[in-house]
């Protein structure tokens, strides 16, 4: 029988206990619990802020990468008392606001950390994050359809952060200011999809069947709901490279960047130098381009 060791850490003046520091989590990267804690707690000052106060989904590998998985949204237990829940539809979702939370989430194999797209209690989005989603496993075109889209929105005169997904997509990420709703950015979403699409067929599908879509990049506007998840910037994924969702610069993009050269190993270094690039953006002024689709004012795409 495998012997289970136990060690301790106080982070915050909170003791975590840490069991197994040496099981391997990407056997292939080298990563090790250990190794991994010591990465989240760097990844912590800029994943915490977009997951802070939010109704959080985890992704849990007990064994690693290679073992079983399972979602959790109910607050593991026994937990202890500086883990924060809120109770959203009889669920008692994870709150994860701080350090010493995520190093307890990431003691359990929480590898991937899935926020909600609102605060816990509000009916409001957060922001606006359009899912660019490959319908092939490798699809060497992701990055030229997000340069497209981000072409589009600032020829709307908006702002945008792509972000690799850490896995075969990109978001693009769009602050918002608060009182737009989530019906309104399906609805600019739809106008913003719909265009594309028909400018590019063969590139874009607004197809939400997988099945349905050819190899076309699916462009999700229907993910904005209260409930719904997309994974965080920078959470790692449990993909053999142990990729990290990276917000990106516009030059990156043009310059073909693979979502596989972002990952636990180096984020730290890249982080150091650029900081996070959505924090740099401010709310975009999505009600004028509402009010358009409302009937009420002339928006043109140049």
């Amino acid at each position: 029988m495998a012997r289970t060791v136990k060690g301790s850490i106080t982070i915050e003046g909170r003791e975590i206990t840490i069991t197994n520091p040496d099981k391997p989590l990407w056997p292939e990267a080298g990563i090790t619990k250990a190794v991994y804690l010591t990465k989240l707690a760097v990844l912590a000052p800029y994943l915490l802020p977009y997951c802070r106060d939010r109704l959080l989904t985890v992704i849990r590998w007990p064994h690693g990468i290679h073992g079983d998985s399972f979602y959790q949204k109910n607050v593991p237990e026994p937990r202890p008392d500086f883990v924060k829940s809120y109770v959203d539809q009889g669920i008692d979702y994870m709150v994860l606001n701080d350090l010493p939370q995520l190093l307890w989430l990431g003691n359990q194999a929480a590898l991937e950390f899935h926020p909600s797209l609102h605060k816990a209690g509000s009916p409001l989005p957060c922001e606006w994050m359009i899912d660019l989603d490959p319908s092939v496993e490798e699809e060497p075109r992701i990055m030229e359809a997000a340069g497209i889209v981000g072409e589009v929105l600032a020829s709307l005169g908006l702002q945008s952060i792509p972000k690799t997904s850490g896995a075969t997509g990109v978001q693009i990420i769009v602050p918002v200011s608060e009182g737009i709703t989530f019906d309104e950015l399906r609805s600019v979403g739809h106008f913003v999809g719909k265009y594309v699409t028909e400018k590019h067929p063969s590139l874009f599908t607004l197809e939400r069947l997988k099945k349905d879509r050819g190899t076309c990049i699916y462009f999700d506007y229907l993910q904005h709901y209260r409930g719904k998840t997309l994974a965080a910037p920078y959470t790692p994924r449990a993909r053999t490279g142990a990729t990290v969702s990276t917000p990106l610069t516009w030059e990156e993009v043009r310059r073909d960047v693979s979502p596989k050269d972002y990952h636990l190993l180096n984020i730290g270094e890249r982080l150091q130098q650029i900081g996070d690039l959505i924090s740099m953006v401010p709310p975009q002024p999505i009600r004028p381009l509402l009010d358009y689709l409302n009937g009420k004012k002339p928006v043109q795409i140049q």
